[in-house]
């Protein structure tokens, strides 16, 4: 709401007011309502300024994980017609069939029902694991590619999205395993693997190397970890990136690594089971990343 300095014709006080919701000019002392129905004074879309970059009321963006990329339009779901009153029995039964005819013929093809199945599951994921809407974006973008190229057509719909998810988190080095992107859509991890190595391959997809250092954080807070104990495996995997003994191996397995020689470090007391079951590797795998990383401990 706006207020304004005239006076009120009825009682003659300052306490005119505008009510953008209602298009209303009214008195708030004794209800005097000097004008109604008043248009929207708000910017337009259009900008006739040099500044193209002010467009106030242009709508949502665009998103790549919409199938439509959030340029159709819908019927509104209120149930009211324009002037605010509820529709008759009929003609709701009427508006509620278009909805339904509306929302199915936005679907032309089979790829067009693929894309909208798939970043249905897209989002679905993203609320489980967690996940940025700039991951999100970049899977969308994956998977749109992996269409382009027809590698959709006879594979799974689960599995092909798990994989873009897991390469998008892979490209924006978020720290997501194959299990966690498995699990998220209840397949098996090697049905999303197998799909992974397609698109990576057939799509010539650029992946950073992984940097152990991001797995710290999560795997000491499913083992309930201290600050010290994280600050102290930081600094062995630091030490081990300068000397290069992280290439090539698992980051999660050398993140476990680093969290139990911090722990023996700190005096903490964790088990190599016990760390490896936050990190989601085995122990042998711990036991050997440690032979490596022991000598960094006191360097």
């Amino acid at each position: 709401m706006a207020s304004s300095q005239r006076k009120c014709p009825s009682c003659a006080k300052n306490t005119i007011q505008a009510d953008a919701v209602t298009g209303e000019i009214f008195c708030r002392n004794c209800g005097y309502v000097a004008a109604e129905k008043l248009e929207e004074s708000g910017p337009e879309w259009r900008s006739f300024s040099n500044d193209e970059s002010d467009k106030s009321r242009v709508g949502a963006a665009t998103s790549l994980t919409m199938h439509d990329m959030g340029l159709s339009t819908v019927i509104g779901s209120a149930d009211k017609d324009a002037t605010g009153k509820p529709l008759s029995a009929s003609m709701k039964n009427s508006i509620e069939r278009l909805r339904t005819w509306d929302s199915r013929t936005q679907a032309h093809t089979s790829a067009d029902r693929n894309l909208r199945q798939a970043l249905n599951e897209l989002g679905k994921m993203k609320d489980k694991m967690g996940l940025a809407d700039a991951v999100i974006e970049k899977a969308a973008y994956i998977y749109r590619k992996a269409m382009e190229k027809k590698l959709v057509r006879g594979r799974s719909i689960h599995g092909l999205i798990a994989a873009c998810l897991y390469a998008a988190c892979r490209n924006t080095e978020t720290p997501r395993t194959l299990d966690d992107v498995a699990e998220s859509i209840n397949i098996r991890r090697k049905d999303v693997a197998r799909c992974y190595r397609l698109i990576y391959k057939e799509l010539d997809l650029k992946m950073p190397v992984a940097d152990p250092t991001k797995g710290i954080a999560r795997i000491a807070s499913v083992a309930n970890l201290s600050e010290k104990t994280k600050r102290k495996a930081a600094e062995i995997l630091n030490k081990a990136k300068i000397i290069g003994m992280v290439a090539g191996k698992d980051p999660m397995g050398l993140a476990a690594a680093a969290l139990y020689l911090a722990c023996v470090s700190n005096g903490e007391i964790r088990s190599q089971k016990d760390i490896s079951v936050a990190a989601g590797v085995t122990e042998v795998t711990i036991r050997n990343r440690c032979v490596g990383l022991k000598g960094l401990l006191d360097k």
